[in-house]
């Protein structure tokens, strides 16, 4: 029997160990190895429960934006990555599940890049109609084309091993098939906005601290209280050329005129908003403000009452717009309405250094910053859709504000990171940071580092002592903006000789900035895109930061999902183009192919790439001696020009 367990766990471990890109671990190949394919299974020789183990170095838990920026930046750099999610898509708030519209800064400079833009672009491509469904697969697909992650979706995790201070592993359950994990890792990332890996025993906080706790004066309790922003429902609707009238089911609240009689006063203090239920208005609303009580409910161990609750408000402020006698919903139908309620606000862990209103307010002036956000500080009152009137409160600040490295680990759990909605902020500063593009952020600032703390057998306090110059670094290489420097461009770029008008290639700013362009033009078949060196040098690695309209909204989900309009891909960004090299007469063996111009070697096409919808790109290819480097564009995805910010080469 001993014999045959050991079997059995040496084949699971070598089906762990060859797991396809991507691939969720489901136990059919155990199945298969483990089973004569021509027995019966019976009560007798199969287990109904698989146990099934497994290891990497970053364990990621959550499949929001946050931890998909996670996984894939950490993966990307080189890491064994798991990724766990308990639902059958990724995308989190963003999902075909609830269809929260993806928000960050709101000025068009300040609009956040690297793996979140990669995805939008890539949403472009293959989903140029923004379907929902098939939006989740474009996440999805930015997930499983990664070699070093593998993913398990629907699989919740239920417990945490300790090993004295240290997480060593989560336990997990997948009811899809009937399969417990228990999954081994050097250092946990928790992604889940709620906190789950506090099963360790790492400190957090819930609720809304008092006003005197760090002085923030936009609050106005006195005391500690329970008190968060709600879950919401959302509709989606679709135009329609009829009217129908809607009947809401018996349970449903059932809303009249006197429901929706309130003052709607506008704020007289500069930089203050104050935001209503948008009751009257069916076109381009998407519903936030249905908004169960944080007051009423626990947004966590509530989330069956508060599912109840939403469809109840739902049905019934549908019902209520589309008969109302006006007719301001007669022109719609409801296409979709949510089943589980998105969070706004659950846990926050504590880390070395808590981000409080000042620090926003401030604009965020950190010497480890890593991130940035720029949506309000929007209070959303706790008592959500019943109290009569005032929806959310929202204080606005700079763009662009700095979030620090010492926010994003455990306190007290050496190796526990964590990104999204669960960072160690105040409730405060969490109304403005808590928003998905900002978390996207986060999560390739927590990834990347956490790659790089594997990389150097250090712990996150330890990356943040020894390396945190070198991280920044990495992640504005990798097209993340960070507050108040720009990205320091490569030696040997700046080495070399090119024309003036491709200066902007190479000064380290790969967006337009106080109306600086900060970037050249090309027209296809033009080779004026060329660095030279009066000496060869050795180049293996080229970056571009192509044009893909920051300044496009529209990139984001449309909130009318039925239309037959097309979303183009960025006009200015490069579709196809060519790296070429040029290499000198004399590093040739066959010289007579330049006997005639020994000084002007021969151009070589050392990449080539079709298709393109990064606004990164990075190429590597075999090391060359040459004395100058090019760019060829072949084609623009339809404007006469392409917009190209950045051309480095290493």
């Amino acid at each position: 029997m001993k014999k045959s367990i050991i079997l059995l766990l040496s084949i699971v471990s070598a089906i762990l160990m060859t797991a396809p890109a991507g691939a969720q671990i489901t136990g059919v190949e155990l199945a298969r190895k483990s089973q004569d394919p021509n027995q019966l299974l019976t009560h007798e020789n199969e287990k109904v429960v698989r146990e099934i183990e497994a290891d990497a170095d970053i364990i990621v838990c959550g499949g929001g934006l946050a931890g998909v920026c996670a996984a894939v930046s950490a993966a990307r750099h080189g890491s064994q990555v798991i990724l766990i999610q308990d639902r059958p898509m990724l995308g989190g708030n963003a999902s075909s599940e609830m269809r929260m519209g993806i928000v960050g800064v709101k000025e068009d400079q300040c609009q956040e890049a690297g793996i979140l833009e990669e995805m939008q672009c890539r949403n472009f491509y293959y989903n140029p109609l923004q379907r929902y469904t098939l939006w989740d697969d474009v996440i999805y697909s930015t997930v499983v084309e990664e070699p070093n992650i593998r993913l398990f979706l629907n699989t919740s995790v239920e417990d945490v091993v300790m090993d004295g201070e240290k997480i060593a592993a989560v336990k997990c359950w997948n009811s899809n098939n009937y399969t417990k994990y228990t999954i081994t890792g050097r250092l946990f990332l928790d992604c889940t906005g709620d906190g789950i890996l506090r099963l360790s025993g790492a400190e957090y906080r819930r609720g809304t601290e008092a006003r005197s706790t760090y002085n923030e004066s936009y609050l106005s309790n006195e005391k500690d209280n329970f008190n968060t922003m709600g879950n919401s429902i959302l509709l989606q609707l679709r135009k329609t050329d009829e009217h129908h009238p809607f009947t809401a089911p018996d349970w449903a609240y059932h809303f009249t005129d006197d429901d929706f009689n309130y003052d709607t006063p506008k704020s007289t203090i500069p930089g203050i908003k104050l935001n209503y239920k948008i009751i009257w208005r069916a076109h381009d609303n998407n519903f936030w403000w249905m908004e169960c009580s944080g007051v009423k409910f626990d947004t966590i161990h509530d989330a069956n009452e508060i599912q109840y609750e939403m469809k109840r408000i739902a049905y019934g402020v549908w019902e209520y717009m589309k008969n109302h006698p006006d007719g301001r919903a007669k022109d719609y139908d409801l296409d979709w309405i949510g089943s589980i309620p998105a969070k706004r606000e659950s846990t926050r862990y504590v880390a070395p250094y808590t981000l409080t209103q000042d620090d926003v307010v401030s604009g965020g002036h950190f010497e480890d910053v890593v991130a940035y956000g720029g949506w309000t500080l929007d209070d959303h009152n706790p008592n959500g859709f019943m109290n009569k009137g005032l929806a959310s409160t929202e204080y606005i600040v700079n763009q662009g504000y700095g979030i620090p490295y010492d926010c994003l680990y455990s306190v007290n759990v050496p190796n526990l990171m964590f990104a999204g909605r669960d960072i160690s902020t105040s409730h405060m500063a969490f109304s403005g940071v808590r928003v998905m593009a900002t978390c996207a952020l986060i999560g390739q600032a927590v990834g990347t580092a956490a790659d790089m703390i594997i990389d150097k057998g250090t712990t996150p306090a330890g990356l943040r002592k020894d390396y945190i110059a070198e991280l920044q670094d990495v992640l504005e290489d990798d097209d993340c903006m960070l507050p108040y420097r720009w990205r320091k461009v490569s030696p040997l770029t700046l080495s070399a000789k090119t024309a003036p008008e491709n200066e902007p290639m190479r000064n380290g700013i790969d967006r337009e900035w106080d109306g600086e362009d900060n970037g050249v033009y090309a027209a296809p078949g033009e080779v004026n895109l060329t660095y030279t060196w009066e000496k060869p040098v050795t180049v293996s690695n080229v970056r571009f930061i192509f044009d893909s309209d920051l300044k496009v909204r529209g990139k984001r989900m449309r909130k009318l999902e039925a239309t037959t309009e097309r979303m183009p891909m960025p006009s200015e960004m490069v579709k196809a183009f060519k790296v070429q090299v040029r290499v000198p007469a004399t590093t040739r063996k066959d010289r007579k192919l330049n006997a005639a111009d020994p000084a002007a070697g021969e151009w070589q096409t050392v990449a080539e790439v079709k298709d393109n919808f990064r606004r990164l790109v990075k190429l590597s290819f075999d090391s060359v001696q040459t004395d100058a480097v090019r760019i060829v564009v072949d084609e623009t995805w339809g404007a006469e020009k392409a917009h190209i910010f950045a051309f480095d080469v290493k």
